[in-house]
């Protein structure tokens, strides 16, 4: 006869809940509430698992939900300790160094003034303009840890030079200045700390209405939306796309194409599939357009079949799993290899899509290498995608496919 684990079977009898698959389901619903995150999940094959011959250890999110719902740490309920483990007691300190690491980034828009007035060279605005498409493609290969700091740094240092400049030059500046936050935005919002992502696209925002830069305004909205988007906030998202939309005739294709394609998203999460498809294929009218030579928001020249990977996203959402496999299938050819982070989300899209469809074995096929993408870029967008896979593959948990695509996401979604 196996072992079990007996503490934790006690605790869970002491709680009063009889059968494992109970106590799963208990669980997730104390972690949504303690946590604030509808996400959160602690499935039954997990239950048994920590109940049997090797519980392994918990990520520290759900070890917090244990101790929570239990009473009791889970060194204390039979699983082992990692090395280096310490409970969250006796974290403060290294919940203070997170804080002052957050803070070192946010004080690179928030630097307090005056500063020494200098003589700033018009010539800098396109050396900055040249520097940010370099981090554009940085971001493709790294994901966003390696990147926060760096750009955020010359964040601070652009908003520096714009104390000092003057006339066009100043101008110039903000733009690329407003870029810069935007970009710093989006690798918090790829990170997961959507806290960091709404902070740094109010800076976009604020530093884009300064500027005076009609186009610039409309992508900081954009760039709002997105974040909305990540929140659920179907209505949110409409609302931003709607009001960088008002002054249309004005602006850019660029620009245009992105506000429609992100109010497409927002259609997609009130479950309005007729206005996703309409929205997308007018910005599909708009992409021969696209002429400018602005140094931001090119992804829809940058990145291969653009707008299909917009609705295939959609489609996804919209529980339209056919019609999100085959789109995938099409998108994912014309992908580089070159593109990691991108080919990476798009593979665990395809793959939910595959078990939206009732296809576990292919879901599982394309799951490896999305989850293989996942563990070298850290990207939290790519561990939530494959998060919202494992939900989808529940019918088939207990089958021999399920338990391949659980060996397949630990190390990803272990510790996250």
């Amino acid at each position: 006869m196996s072992r079990r684990n007996d503490a934790l079977r006690a605790a869970r009898l002491r709680a009063g809940w009889r059968t494992m698959e109970a106590a799963a389901t208990r669980l997730t619903e104390h972690g949504q509430r303690l946590l604030g995150d509808a996400h959160f999940t602690v499935s039954p094959r997990t239950w048994r698992r920590w109940e049997g011959e090797r519980p392994g250890w918990p990520p520290e999110e759900t070890a917090i939900v244990l101790h929570d719902a239990l009473g009791r740490w889970p060194e204390d309920l039979g699983f082992t300790a990692p090395a280096g483990w310490l409970r969250p007691e006796y974290q403060r300190e290294d919940d203070v160094n997170r804080l002052r690491t957050f803070g070192s980034v946010t004080e690179a828009a928030l630097m307090p003034g005056p500063v020494a007035t200098q003589h700033v060279d018009p010539a800098l605005i396109d050396y900055f303009q040249q520097q940010l498409e370099g981090h554009y493609r940085a971001d493709m290969y790294l994901g966003p840890h390696d990147l926060i700091g760096t750009v955020s740094a010359q964040y601070q240092l652009i908003d520096k030079l714009v104390r000092s400049a003057r006339g066009e030059t100043r101008r110039g500046l903000l733009r690329v200045g407003a870029a810069y936050a935007a970009l710093v935005g989006w690798l918090y919002q790829d990170a997961g700390d959507l806290g960091g992502a709404a902070f740094w696209r109010g800076v976009t925002q604020e530093i884009a209405v300064r500027s005076r830069d009609v186009h610039l305004i409309g992508y900081s909205l954009v760039n709002q939306a997105q974040v909305r988007t990540d929140l659920g906030d179907g209505h949110g998202v409409i609302d931003l796309c709607e009001a960088a939309l008002d002054d249309s005739d004005r602006l850019f294709p660029k620009v245009r194409i992105m506000a429609m394609q992100q109010q497409a998203h927002g259609a997609s999460l009130t479950g309005d599939r007729s206005t996703v498809d309409r929205l997308i294929d007018r910005a599909d009218g708009l992409l021969p357009r696209v002429d400018d030579d602005l140094p931001w928001g090119n992804a829809c020249r940058r990145t291969p079949g653009y707008l299909e990977v917009q609705r295939a996203t959609c489609y996804g959402r919209l529980g339209l799993g056919h019609e999100a496999e085959a789109l995938w299938t099409q998108v994912l050819a014309e992908v580089p290899a070159t593109a990691r982070r991108d080919r990476g989300v798009y593979l665990a899209r395809h793959a939910a899509a595959a078990a939206a469809a009732r296809e576990p074995d292919h879901a599982v096929e394309i799951a490896r290498e999305a989850a293989a993408i996942a563990a070298e870029t850290r990207s939290a967008r790519m561990v939530r995608e494959l998060r919202s896979l494992e939900r989808l593959m529940r019918p088939w948990q207990d089958a021999s496919v399920g338990r391949d695509l659980a060996e397949i996401l630990v190390p990803v979604t272990e510790g996250n």
